[in-house]
């Protein structure tokens, strides 16, 4: 059964149903479906209480400031030209994209805090790098899940009510966004895609993740990453995810990603967050796996999300790019508010100087 809010060819979205249409719709069956819930085919992403009590209890909170300052950057440019694509580094896993005159949000988030409660939640360290007053009109949102640091409600309703963008997500996903008032939503299963206007095509690609916002939702809702097709390049927003063999699967079906934007993160205790995040050692692997021409770090020294210090994860990535022999003009860090404008092989990040990134070659298979 075609749920309405879902699009199984590239096409035009069709309108959302009714909430309790919605309500009582079944998902379909698959690999990672049991028709009521989704699944990680790769890893088992559940935690019990006694996990939570332990990480809870043993966990570092050291290494991160109450307040970090953004360094100055130049604002976005006014226009990209059809061959480009732009790319603003907002925080966390917020990414201004332009391609031509086709503007995209990722997981807006521009809260200060998320979370259900004011006591059960984060606060952010550092000021997004672009307001949400400053940003152009959106013409699409990509929205990757439901945990909090990513759907966040405040900035998405913002969003909607500025522009009215589709907001392309995973089953379920949809639904949830019309309960709180937020329309637009696109839902898509795995290897789904659609075409939100002429020339642009967007996919949900898989990622090792899971789902949950309260008690008894726990996997009620799909997450994913995402590959944004245009004829100026191939973009991957990996939204959260574990290392699995799913990168190499995205870059052979799909085909290398000119740019690729990698979580690096929000990761240790490894035994506890290894199947849902991975370490920037792992990012780099990832990046080898798609065959990216281009790799841009996110999620991270924004949120104390986990126990490793704010600044470890460029250090880290740093030595994972040293060890798996990719050069740093390959796996960029850009700095909170840094633009970077890519126009075929050639990147140009904004105060900075053009460079060739060199491509890889996807390399663990998954059927």
């Amino acid at each position: 059964m075609v749920h309405p809010l879902r699009s199984t060819a590239c096409g035009h979205p069709e309108s959302p149903p009714s909430s309790r249409f919605i309500a009582a719709m079944p998902f379909p069956t698959s690999d990672h479906c049991d028709g009521t819930r989704f699944l990680n085919p790769w890893a088992n992403t559940d935690k019990s209480v006694s996990d939570l009590l332990r990480w809870r209890r043993e966990r570092n909170r050291s290494g991160w400031p109450q307040w970090a300052e953004n360094a100055p950057c130049s604002p976005p440019p006014a226009t990209v030209a059809d061959n480009q694509i732009a790319l603003t580094h907002i925080g966390h896993a917020t990414f201004l994209i332009r391609i031509g005159a086709v503007t995209l949000l990722t997981d807006p988030v521009f809260s200060g805090f998320v979370g259900p409660l004011s006591w059960l939640g984060t606060r952010r360290v550092r000021a997004p790098g672009l307001a949400l007053e400053a940003l152009p009109p959106v013409d699409l949102v990509l929205l990757s899940h439901n945990h909090y640091d990513h759907m966040d409600l405040p900035s998405l309703r913002a969003v909607a009510q500025r522009w009215r963008p589709p907001i392309a997500t995973g089953l379920g996903n949809g639904r949830a966004l019309t309960a709180k008032g937020i329309e637009g939503g696109v839902e898509l299963d795995w290897w789904q895609c659609f075409q939100p206007c002429p020339g642009v095509t967007v996919h949900l690609v898989p990622a090792s993740h899971w789902s949950r916002r309260g008690l008894f939702d726990r996997r009620k809702t799909l997450w994913g990453g995402f590959v944004v097709e245009t004829p100026a390049g191939r973009v991957y927003f990996a939204g959260d995810t574990g290392y699995a063999p799913h990168f190499a699967a995205i870059g052979r079906r799909l085909g290398p990603p000119d740019i690729a934007l990698l979580p690096i993160g929000a990761y240790e205790p490894r035994w506890f967050m290894a199947s849902q995040h991975i370490n920037p050692e792992e990012a780099v692997r990832a990046h080898l796996d798609l065959g990216a021409g281009l790799s841009i770090a996110m999620h991270h020294a924004t949120f104390p999300l986990a126990d490793e210090a704010m600044a470890e994860p460029v250090a880290a990535l740093g030595r994972a790019r040293t060890t798996l022999g990719v050069s740093d003009q390959a796996f960029r860090v850009l700095d909170f508010g840094e633009t970077l404008v890519w126009s075929g092989d050639i990147a140009l990040a904004s105060g900075g100087r053009g460079f060739t990134p060199a491509p890889h070659q996807g390399h663990s298979p998954w059927t």
